[in-house]
């Protein structure tokens, strides 16, 4: 639809709302967007401030409220959306159009692949899960997602090091963006401090369509002490690149969530910072290879 398409609607919807008094017919020369309301020196202006700027987030959208600056304290001491205000028992349009403009964001982020630049820039090949129907599957059939290919084992076998101390692998999961705002200052970070520990770190790589449970399969073929899987978390509404550091001790076939430890919200400016949540990581798998376990059998341990 192009340009004069579009304005011959908006006219046509105009005239309608004219017809039946809900605004007075559009002035001429007013063009379209804009009608007489009340006085004929008054014009309705259809376009809305974008409600996706920061200082569109924080305003207050409640009609006086009580006590404005409570309310604005209340509103920067969580992530929650409150204060919105109400239009009756509805959103208010600013709220609505703030509301899609974040689900957009967070298909956004689950439908696109992760940058090939950041991979080629990290030196990481690509191997890919049991997925074969691309995005649409791999979100219905998780159970694909935690399954290497032959192909991608015998890769995997063929150019990485084997028994490593510590194998970092990188996965896109369910957000590219997550990947792509982390990995970037956490990778380097995980390879200084494994190395500065006198351990030997293994042949980094990326995995397409992955779930965290293809850990059993790395420690399968590779044989690693620790596997550290960089993965994006599942995006919430407008909020896209938060990662994760899934961690296991001498994964292998049939090992749960119970088996593994994790670096959650991983992602700068409220999260944990991709360079300390790099620390951390390392200091873990100094721990899982002090007492030769990880997850409850680690936190068991006193």
């Amino acid at each position: 639809m192009d340009e004069a398409q579009l304005n011959a609607i908006i006219e046509s919807v105009l005239k309608e709302l004219a017809t039946a008094g809900a605004i007075r017919a559009p002035v001429a020369g007013v063009g379209v967007g804009a009608a007489v309301v009340g006085d004929p020196g008054a014009r309705l202006h259809i376009d809305l401030p974008d409600p996706t700027t920061p200082e569109m987030r924080t305003r207050p959208q409640v009609k006086a409220p009580y006590d404005v600056d409570g309310l604005k304290a209340l509103m920067a001491s969580t992530t929650s959306r409150i204060g919105v205000g109400r239009a009756g028992p509805r959103y208010t349009t600013q709220s609505l159009l703030l509301f899609q403009s974040d689900h957009a964001v967070t298909q956004d982020t689950l439908y696109r692949d992760v940058d090939q630049r950041l991979l080629d820039d990290l030196g990481l090949f690509t191997v890919q899960t049991q997925i074969t129907g691309g995005k649409e599957e791999y979100l219905l059939r998780p159970d694909l997602g935690r399954l290497l290919t032959d192909e991608a084992k015998r890769t995997v076998a063929e150019r990485c090091v084997k028994s490593a101390n510590v194998q970092v692998v990188v996965g896109d999961g369910l957000s590219a963006a997550a990947v792509e705002a982390n990995v970037r200052q956490m990778f380097p970070v995980l390879k200084q401090g494994v190395q500065a520990a006198g351990l030997t770190f293994g042949t980094p790589f990326f995995i397409q369509y992955c779930r965290v449970g293809v850990i059993n399969d790395i420690g399968e073929v590779l044989k690693p002490d620790v596997v550290i899987l960089l993965i994006g978390e599942r995006p919430g509404l407008g909020r896209a690149e938060s990662m994760s550091a899934y961690m296991a001790y001498r994964p292998k076939t049939g090992d749960t969530d119970a088996d593994r430890d994790v670096v959650c919200n991983i992602f700068e400016n409220g999260g944990t910072n991709p360079l300390e949540a790099g620390a951390f990581a390392v200091q873990i798998a100094q721990r899982m290879l002090k007492h030769q376990a990880s997850g409850v059998k680690l936190k068991l341990i006193k």
